[in-house]
């Protein structure tokens, strides 16, 4: 695959796959989407690799959700509504970080917001710089994610917690989200990358097969979430139609605050 949204690299029984849009705070947008999990059904594929590090480049955003920039009333490329989604592949790709058959560890190495804090949420493991910050905005730019970014999530730092994060849209420190359990462990900055090279040193001298059936029993238990995540896109698609939605995204172009008053009348 031509890759130009992301960089793939392959080490010593790690892949590595990094969002190379920095300009934007490594949002993404389709073609993003899309090259991350051909990145990640390749890892899968190659017996060699045991262990995905996840991150971002540069040093202020892991990822900072969809772009924003990119999105209309029919989705991020205009193949949305009831016969394309959103025009985001993110139902695949999470279900893609999930099933791998191999631990998956996100390094953030900064801001990760709104998608992008449902995807290291979604990683097996998360490490996270001192600098980094996690929150939801979905809420403030006419959008959510009430599969795996709300139910999941909420198995992790839980439901009041995770009400709070969504409701609020706030952001937190990596202190805060460890103290949450949104996060495995935090390092300086200038640390992370050497912290994440020593778990997967760890990682690679166990069993495979020991991971590979470990983590479909952890998945196991979260299974159902899947299904409530098909329901949760298919509306987010309806909704992107809406002028409530527009509003939100509108705001965050014109860089305003959005005005959602009327439409609680």
């Amino acid at each position: 695959m031509d890759l130009g949204d992301i960089v793939y690299q392959k080490d010593h029984g790690v892949a590595k796959i990094t969002i190379n849009r920095p300009e934007v705070y490594n949002a993404f947008r389709a073609r993003t989407v899309d090259e991350m999990t051909w990145a990640f059904r390749d890892a899968w594929d190659d017996n060699r690799i045991g262990v995905v590090v996840l991150t971002g480049a540069g040093d202020k955003a892991f990822c900072a959700g969809g772009d924003q920039k990119q999105r209309s009333g029919e989705g991020y490329d205009k193949s949305g509504g009831l016969g394309g989604g959103i025009g985001l592949e993110v139902e695949t790709l999470h279900g893609v970080i999930r099933d791998i058959p191999k631990p998956v560890i996100a390094a953030v190495n900064g801001y990760a917001i709104g998608g992008g804090n449902v995807l290291q949420v979604l990683c097996d493991l998360s490490i996270a710089s001192e600098r980094a910050k996690f929150g939801q905005s979905g809420p403030k730019v006419g959008s959510y994610d009430a599969g795996f970014g709300t139910a999941y999530l909420s198995r992790i730092v839980g439901e009041k917690k995770a009400r709070e994060i969504w409701y609020l849209c706030d952001q937190y420190t990596a202190e805060e989200a460890k103290e949450m359990g949104l996060v495995n462990k935090v390092v300086p900055h200038e640390q992370l990358q050497e912290e994440v090279d020593r778990w997967c040193r760890k990682i690679l001298e166990k069993s495979p097969t020991a991971l590979k059936m470990l983590k479909y029993s952890f998945n196991a238990d979260s299974a159902t979430i899947a299904g409530i995540s098909q329901i949760a896109m298919g509306s987010l698609a309806m909704f992107y139609h809406t002028e409530e939605a527009l509003e939100g995204r509108n705001a965050f172009v014109e860089k305003r605050p959005p005005d959602f008053s009327k439409f609680r009348k």
